[in-house]
């Protein structure tokens, strides 16, 4: 695991910081080797960053404000450019371990990834990165001057997608992460009503 991941993703020296020295055991399969390895990097220029451990259960709380369905069942992993979140849901499985699913703070949407942790870092995030990680878009991004976010920040939409935000360039800008999901959060809630509609099953392959 993560073998083909790491020929085919520069990390980004600069942009990464430090991971935690002593990194909890997890029963999810692949998530403790990911982030002792992994935690807090960053990749291709901000493109797709791993998750420091200890910063795991606060980011699985964010999450369950915006998508109370997942409340107290997922675990975070990931995260890409857009600030959009990977975590993996133990109540559907992938090849007998637990599925991807990527929340979208600027679209509100849950949706799922046919993968687990090692199928998406070794096959899905190679075979199909622009699917997952609008890689193409980060580049016409970084190539019309904007910046690569820091492990803290993403490049938010000024106006989410769901309340008739354009996904265009200019709709965006660099934000705080946190913040950012805070806002969005309360948005997706609002514009929804609860509960928030069930997952839709996306397969970005």
């Amino acid at each position: 695991m993560l073998e083909v991941f790491k020929k085919n993703f520069a990390k980004d020296t600069a942009l990464s910081v430090d991971r935690d020295r002593n990194t909890p055991l997890s029963l999810v399969s692949g998530w403790t080797n990911l982030v002792d390895h992994l935690g807090g990097c960053s990749f291709n220029q901000g493109l797709y960053r791993v998750i420091r451990a200890s910063d795991a259960g606060a980011w699985s709380a964010r999450i369950a404000v915006a998508f109370p369905n997942f409340g107290g069942r997922i675990t975070c992993f990931g995260f890409d450019w857009l600030g959009r979140m990977f975590a993996v849901d133990p109540e559907r499985t992938e090849n007998g371990q637990p599925g991807v699913v990527m929340f979208e703070p600027g679209t509100g949407e849950a949706l799922e990834v046919p993968c687990n942790i090692a199928s998406f870092h070794d096959e899905e995030l190679i075979e199909y990165r622009d699917a997952v990680l609008a890689s193409d878009f980060h580049r016409r991004w970084l190539n019309n001057g904007g910046v690569a976010p820091e492990y803290d920040q993403c490049i938010g939409y000024k106006k989410p997608l769901f309340l008739g935000g354009i996904d265009e360039l200019e709709s965006l800008e660099l934000s705080d992460i946190e913040v950012y999901w805070h806002l969005m959060g309360q948005l997706i809630i609002e514009a929804k009503g609860l509960p928030p509609r069930t997952p839709i099953s996306v397969s970005l392959s």
